[in-house]
């Protein structure tokens, strides 16, 4: 499984006094089984991208493939295609609608035309991955906590079995328990069933500790793409165009700075803390 985005442009208004690019020229290959993150300021062309990867817009020019196949190519099934690439909007909790959680989750399976129990057991199945047991399964969603709203609303993405799961923002508002809880089931999906994980954040130090490679978009061009401890050690230039680095990142430059011989691509606590204790080390052995 891959998804590659070639020559990718998309122009809001096109043929109006009013149209304006949101992507420019975009090209990557996104392989089984990668963790990558999407990181931009607002308006970088973040949303519109992900938008492209399912089929819910259309390119003003060039092309996507999935499995090498276009998907805007005459007769492809773009139906089918979201099923198996499975995109959670920022407040997927707004999505929820039905009586209860259960038949929320069900809600996806059921439109795919499968009977009803395996469309029972796929919803049993996604909501005990994102942690929501039996006691749920009645509650009406509006009276779960933002978290839980939050992953019922996975849920019933993760109940269509996507092999690609995209999530726009997906701890947007929550406090920092529900963002480590959100984090934590996401990485569980890709660690434990090799899910292909597309990930939206405005979060460095979340990027740092989960994703495998970064994508860094600014307005509607890809200006980096590569692992995060080598997109990190563009600092100053992500700073230009209303980024950051973890704060990690600044940290170790300014030990560095201050003559402390500690390696400079660090961006995670405990890669920190190893560092420092190893400068120590090193410091009383001389």
């Amino acid at each position: 499984m891959s998804i590659r985005v070639e020559h990718l442009h998309y122009i809001y208004g096109e043929g109006t006094a009013f149209s304006q690019y949101a992507l420019k020229d975009v090209n990557f290959t996104i392989e089984q089984g990668e963790f990558v993150g999407l990181i931009g300021h607002t308006g970088s062309g973040k949303s519109t991208l992900i938008q492209h990867l399912n089929g819910l817009l259309k390119p003003t020019k060039g092309t996507v493939y999935y499995n090498d196949e276009d998907i805007f190519g005459d007769g492809y099934d773009r139906k089918s295609l979201r099923s198996k690439v499975g995109l959670v909007f920022q407040y997927p909790e707004y999505q929820l609608f039905e009586v209860d959680v259960f038949t929320d989750v069900c809600f996806g399976p059921k439109n795919l035309g499968l009977d009803k129990d395996e469309i029972e057991r796929r919803a049993r199945k996604a909501l005990e991955l994102v942690g929501l047991d039996e006691s749920f399964y009645r509650q009406s969603p509006f009276e779960l906590s933002g978290g839980q709203k939050r992953r019922a609303a996975i849920a019933g993405v993760l109940a269509m079995e996507p092999e690609v799961l995209i999530l726009d923002e997906p701890t947007a508002g929550l406090d920092p328990k529900g963002r480590d809880e959100i984090l934590g089931t996401i990485s569980a999906l890709h660690r434990e069933r090799g899910m292909t994980i597309i990930l939206v954040s405005h979060s460095m130090e979340d990027m740092a500790r989960y994703a495998q490679r970064l994508i860094v978009m600014n307005h509607g061009e890809k200006i980096f793409d590569d692992v995060p401890k080598e997109v990190f050690k563009h600092y100053k230039e992500l700073e230009k165009i209303g980024l950051a680095a973890p704060q990690i990142t600044y940290v170790v430059h300014e030990l560095r700075e201050h003559g402390v011989k500690i390696a400079d691509d660090l961006t995670t606590v405990e890669e920190a803390r190893d560092g420092i204790l190893e400068a120590y080390a090193n410091l009383q052995k001389h």
